[in-house]
């Protein structure tokens, strides 16, 4: 192999690499979005694969808390596959994490994706929880009062919050992570302190006792002002669904056109969904996990 390096990225990398990545998938790639914000970031670093001088991969990794690195935008020229480049980077990634402190590594990817499946397995990297991706409109005015709403959570409800998820059957499933941006980030009481405080959880109480709960936040994305519901719980199926709707009906009121929902792996949450109108088109995505302790 010619002289391989792996380097932080520099500003004109940018054309070599938005050019051996624009058809990553049908619609291109999203790299040409996030190069500038990445390439910025003080919590993370662009790594750039070269072979004598020319850039022909590249992967990104920043830290989501102190102890949480998240790896994403993992590319490899195409004619340049298959020669232990992406593991070079992988391996590259890894230490970069380690040195800044991270003791846990994730990322998502396509469940289509099987050569990176194959490589995250091959970095001993396992999956801690898989998502389909739902989205609704808002629901129509109802025609009558509801009677079972969601409420904003409190700060006197966070002890409430924290033992109702150590007793969820979902939580562990979901490997206790939330989902904005398609990035996964650990639920700990630091995390649910910080919604509650910008108003981003919502609770469903029933029967005198909390019966379902959904973390969701307000975010642009190019398809406009969207609520992104990136974790939903309940002690059933009927609450989840009801969460769900209530959501598509408080839309309009906080001026978001759309909600998505990132729906755990689990074939009656997707029914719950799809049961109050949420559009799937069949999509799956697995979350892989490495310790680097």
């Amino acid at each position: 192999m010619a002289n391989l390096e792996i380097r932080s990225a520099r500003p004109e990398d940018r054309a070599p690499i938005l050019a051996f990545s624009s058809e990553t998938w049908s619609w291109g790639d999203y790299i040409p979005y996030v190069w500038d914000e990445w390439l910025q970031d003080p919590a993370g670093r662009v790594l750039v694969a070269t072979l004598d001088g020319q850039p022909v991969g590249m992967v990104y990794v920043r830290m989501l808390t102190a102890s949480d690195a998240w790896l994403q935008g993992l590319r490899v020229a195409p004619q340049f596959r298959r020669q232990g480049i992406a593991g070079e980077l992988n391996q590259a990634v890894f230490v970069e994490a380690m040195q800044r402190g991270a003791q846990y590594i994730r990322l998502v990817v396509d469940s289509d994706n099987t050569d990176s499946i194959h490589l995250w397995e091959r970095a001993f990297m396992r999956t801690v929880g898989g998502f389909s991706l739902c989205s609704a409109s808002p629901a129509p005015p109802p025609k009558r009062s509801v009677e079972v709403a969601a409420q904003l959570a409190t700060a006197s409800d966070l002890d409430e919050i924290i033992d109702y998820l150590n007793a969820s059957n979902i939580f562990p499933l979901t490997g206790g992570l939330y989902y904005a941006g398609f990035t996964a980030y650990p639920i700990t009481a630091e995390l649910l302190q910080g919604k509650i405080a910008a108003q981003q959880i919502y609770l469903l109480r029933r029967w005198n006792r909390l019966d379902g709960l959904a973390i969701a936040e307000m975010r642009e994305e190019r398809q406009g002002r969207q609520l992104s519901l990136g974790y939903i719980d309940g002690t059933a199926i009927e609450p989840i669904s009801l969460l769900a709707y209530d959501l598509r009906r408080q839309l309009p009121a906080i001026g978001a056109e759309s909600v998505r929902a990132y729906i755990p792996d689990i074939l009656l949450l997707r029914d719950a969904f799809t049961g109050v109108e949420y559009d799937w088109n069949g999509n799956l995505f697995f979350t892989y996990e490495r310790g680097l302790e």
